[in-house]
């Protein structure tokens, strides 16, 4: 995984007002969860803001990051846990982090790749991408930037599932019988299998 530095600052006011008054300043309302737990034994938070600027590089791209947070000089390494948007504007309200560390494994969604020229897409298909990313959980460190899925032999009509893969060091757990990719027929896939079958 690519890591990337974010600089944020503690916030000593929480609530609705206090983050109002911080996004207007260009500032985003983190949390940041770890191994730290309150009395009631439920994770307890570390409340910070970030900058807009700051959190965009994280945020608005298709790669994955392990963050190292850098709040008022104290250094975490986290990954992204949420992210909440405003249902109108779309503009990002508040970031939730989770805390890693090399010895406990994290679950994590990693990007598919899809490597290599389908049969099926040969024959006349199309190529359909079912989920984007699938979920795996591993230590931080080993978890790569995307999960590369040869269809090179996947023919027309078929599709690959979850449960038929596997990456060395990672536990995956997305279900089993999710479709990640499937080739379908297209109209000229028909007509072409339609002339075949007539020439015989």
């Amino acid at each position: 995984m690519k890591e990337i530095v974010v600089n944020g600052q503690k916030r000593t006011e929480t609530g609705k007002k206090a983050s109002k008054l911080m996004r207007k300043e260009g500032l985003v309302p983190c949390n940041m969860y770890g191994e730290k737990k309150g009395e009631n034994g439920l994770p307890e938070a570390m409340s910070f803001a970030v900058s807009m600027a700051e959190l965009r590089k994280v945020v608005y791209t298709p790669h994955i990051y392990v963050v190292n947070l850098n709040i008022d000089g104290e250094s975490h390494t986290a990954v992204l846990k949420e992210l909440q948007f405003h249902p109108v504007t779309d503009a990002l309200l508040h970031v939730d982090f989770y805390e890693v560390n090399d010895q406990k494994p994290i679950t994590i969604g990693i990007p598919v790749r899809l490597n290599g020229l389908a049969q099926g897409v040969r024959d006349g298909g199309r190529i359909n991408l079912s989920i984007r990313k699938i979920n795996v959980t591993a230590p931080y460190q080993i978890i790569p930037e995307h999960l590369d899925i040869d269809v090179t032999n996947l023919k027309l009509g078929k599709s690959i599932k979850v449960g038929e893969l596997s990456f060395e060091g990672l536990e995956i757990a997305t279900p089993a019988e999710v479709i990640v990719c499937s080739v379908k027929a297209t109209r000229a896939s028909r007509s072409a299998a339609a002339a075949e079958a007539a020439g015989k």
